[in-house]
């Protein structure tokens, strides 16, 4: 433990963690996103403080970063503020103010992506479980399109709506007009089955591909 404890490379980038551990945390404070006090870590959503607030608390943060010249003079501090400036405005961007049937309501724009991080932190966990592979690559590959919005099933409201007065999901599948899915399954096949004369003549032409390289080297 001697060796540990004296090991002057240790004991420097002990230090240095500790003293980006610290200035992280302020940044965090500051931000009033996933602070140290909450113990929710990545699932934070933030307190409930107004934006202006928070933008002033920023400001005062990145002064504190620029003239303290132990930390400005420190690639790692300039590279965090450089980037502060480049997502300020996005930062603290104004309310979308969204017309609704039921009046106008303000949507405040996400301050960081962290909601989306905890998607996919999410739907890759699922996956790790269900499969015991941890890459996603063929997954995302060949994942249907609409199927992320089955995470929306999650949030109460979303689902109040979809629902409609009914109890569960299997009640609402249940009323579905079993004919009127059939009548749409035809309609698309018959959709589907309904090409052009011309392009069939083109299709059915034995030497197509031969035609189509021939176009395609030209």
């Amino acid at each position: 433990m001697a060796k540990v404890v004296e090991d002057q490379q240790l004991i420097r980038s002990s230090a240095h963690m500790e003293e980006k551990i610290s200035v992280f945390q302020r940044l965090r404070e500051a931000l009033a996103l996933a602070v140290s006090s909450e113990k929710k870590g990545l699932n934070d959503d933030g307190s409930g403080a107004d934006i202006k607030s928070i933008e002033e608390a920023m400001i005062k943060f990145r002064e504190e970063i620029m003239i303290d010249q132990k930390l400005h003079q420190k690639i790692s501090y300039r590279k965090m503020i450089k980037q502060i400036d480049k997502y300020w405005d996005k930062l603290f961007a104004d309310p979308i103010s969204v017309k609704m049937p039921t009046g106008t309501i303000m949507i405040q724009p996400q301050r960081t992506n962290n909601m989306l991080e905890r998607f996919f932190r999410d739907l890759k966990r699922g996956h790790r479980k269900k499969s015991g592979v941890t890459s996603m690559n063929k997954t995302l590959k060949y994942i249907l399109s609409d199927t992320p919005l089955i995470k929306n099933l999650d949030n109460p409201e979303y689902l109040k709506i979809i629902l409609n007065g009914s109890r569960t999901l299997e009640e609402k599948f249940s009323k579905i007009d079993e004919q009127m899915i059939h009548e749409q399954l035809k309609k698309e096949r018959a959709n589907s089955q309904n090409m052009r004369t011309e392009i069939k003549k083109v299709v059915n032409m034995p030497d197509l591909p031969e035609r189509l390289s021939t176009l395609i080297a030209a």
